[in-house]
């Protein structure tokens, strides 16, 4: 399979079989134009949205007429199985920023977590639900998600083959989150990719934990 950043929390999945899955799509602009990632340009067949702000739910912006999940449970598409695992965007239960899905994506002999806009630590039965992981996509940037700390313990705790940390501060931003060189700060175990994507395969997979840093993909 091969995996694209877009942006922020926004990833595009393309299996074996040729189905394209958007994880959070953005809205460009968005947020009185504190928002200024590039437009997505992508097309999909699946799109999963973790809750419903702006730089997450932008399903108008996908192309094509995807079949959009936004809840948690257990759902199929084709061949793919997909696991929505109840959250929260906050440390209070929701009650400051709402509720949040994690998805995990079973395809291709591999499963992927999107962590969406996780904003508390995991206890032993939400890491029992993810299970094991081959790729975990993880937010890190702090205040309106975990920050560094809770997601290197997270990652600790299910021990993925590939963790790819997302929803940072860059210069396309406002928020008052901090940069990804915060989560990086004493690890070993880091590869910086000279570009958006990867391919992903089951026989091709570290042995050991490593932190792969993606470029967002620019539109040309």
């Amino acid at each position: 399979m091969k995996l694209i950043f877009l942006a922020h929390a926004s990833f595009l999945l393309m299996t074996n079989n040729g189905t394209r899955i958007i994880f959070d799509p953005y809205k460009s602009g968005c947020f009185s134009g504190s928002f200024r990632y590039e437009a997505i340009q992508e097309s999909a067949n699946v799109v999963l949205v973790s809750h419903e702000h702006d730089d997450h739910n932008g399903v108008s912006e996908v192309l094509g007429n995807p079949k959009v999940f936004k809840d948690s449970g257990h759902f199929t598409y084709k061949d793919i199985n997909i696991d929505g695992i109840a959250s929260f965007h906050d440390t209070s239960k929701g009650a400051a920023r709402g509720k949040n899905v994690m998805y995990v994506i079973e395809t291709d002999s591999l499963r992927i977590a999107h962590l969406g806009d996780l904003g508390h630590s995991l206890s032993e039965s939400e890491l029992k639900q993810i299970g094991k992981v081959d790729m975990l996509l993880i937010p890190v940037g702090g205040y309106f998600t975990i920050n560094s700390k809770v997601a290197t313990d997270i990652v600790n705790n299910l021990k993925p083959s590939i963790t790819i940390p997302m929803h940072y501060k860059t210069d396309a931003i406002d928020f008052p989150i901090v940069k990804v060189d915060e989560f990086l700060k004493d690890k070993k175990n880091v590869k910086k990719i000279n570009s958006s994507e990867i391919d992903i395969s089951k026989d091709k997979l570290p042995k050991t934990t490593e932190i792969w840093v993606l470029e967002m993909l620019k539109n040309e």
